[in-house]
């Protein structure tokens, strides 16, 4: 299985030039079966990732761009009367498929935001009374420009825990950028991606990762790092059980994909940021800090052995 997420790695480098690091970050959130944010500037990339992961896991995937003027029912669906059976038929809407990209999610209303992000938690739809499951396996990769821009939205914190991570795509380096201007448009080149892993082998995959160990000490570790944003006065909140979880389960399948059945506290490093950074934030009194900087406070003061 290593094998080939190696190989639907490099499927998808084909299309988004050096990101590895982003690309791998995408998928351990997939194997988590946890959603995807993905917070950057128009033209970074973030929707080319999301439909060449597509591609590569060979999951039906829609496109919904998100408008001040969406209801939820652009995105849910809505019943229909049918005259001729003297009934009303529900039409499903874009939200029941595999992997959704909902582009530019906070330039939508709080309300739409919530339906979107009830149905991602839930993993169904209830609309008059009545319930949809929604396919199995299904994610959301959401993407968001940051909220300095106009006609934004931002999501309120208990939005934003819906979503296991938080990444960037950033800049490329110059090479990266030559190859993509000598190279032309990479998105005309996603529908040539192969598909490298099935819906069966994803599900071995995710099965695989939930399995990887976490010692005593990793535990432990990952505690004391919980603890002390609870009860340190950097930050206004501590992080939640919930969001302890998400770490753990995230560094399982980051040890997976890295060739080893074990957490070791670099993976713990790795993580913390996408994981957690949108999770947290600061007191008051310390002013306006970065989630990347809340982050590393907390791992400069908390020891990695107790």
């Amino acid at each position: 299985m290593r094998e080939q997420i190696e190989r639907a790695i490099s499927e998808v480098e084909q299309v988004l030039f050096g990101k590895e690091k982003q690309i791998r970050l995408a998928l351990t959130c997939i194997f988590s079966e946890g959603h995807l944010l993905i917070e950057d500037l128009p033209g970074m990339g973030k929707t080319t990732l999301a439909h060449a992961l597509a591609r590569v896991l060979g999951l039906e995937y829609q496109r919904l761009q998100f408008t001040s003027d969406m209801l939820p029912a652009d995105i849910l669906g809505v019943n229909i009367f049918d005259p001729a059976n003297n009934r009303f038929q529900f039409h499903p809407g874009p939200v029941f498929t595999q992997l959704l990209l909902a582009d530019e999610v906070n330039r939508t209303t709080p309300k739409t935001q919530s339906a979107l992000l009830e149905a991602m938690e839930e993993r169904r739809v209830s609309l008059d009374s009545v319930t949809h499951d929604l396919p199995v396996p299904f994610f959301v990769i959401a993407t968001q420009n940051p909220i300095t821009q106009y006609g934004t939205f931002p999501l309120p914190e208990s939005q934003l825990d819906r979503f296991l991570m938080r990444i960037e795509l950033g800049y490329p380096d110059a090479k990266a950028e030559r190859t993509l201007l000598v190279g032309g448009d990479p998105r005309k080149r996603i529908d040539q991606l192969k598909q490298v892993i099935d819906s069966e082998q994803l599900h071995q995959i995710s099965s695989a990762c939930a399995a990887v160990k976490a010692s005593d000490s990793i535990i432990d570790y990952l505690q004391r790092l919980v603890q002390f944003s609870r009860q340190s006065d950097e930050f206004s909140y501590g992080i939640s059980p919930r969001g302890a979880l998400a770490l753990l389960n995230a560094c399982r399948s980051w040890a997976y994909i890295h060739n080893r059945e074990y957490v070791v506290p670099e993976d713990i490093q790795a993580l913390i940021g996408p994981v957690l950074g949108h999770r947290l934030r600061a007191a008051d009194d310390v002013g306006n800090v970065s989630a990347q900087g809340m982050v590393q406070s907390l791992l400069n003061q908390v020891n990695v052995i107790s």
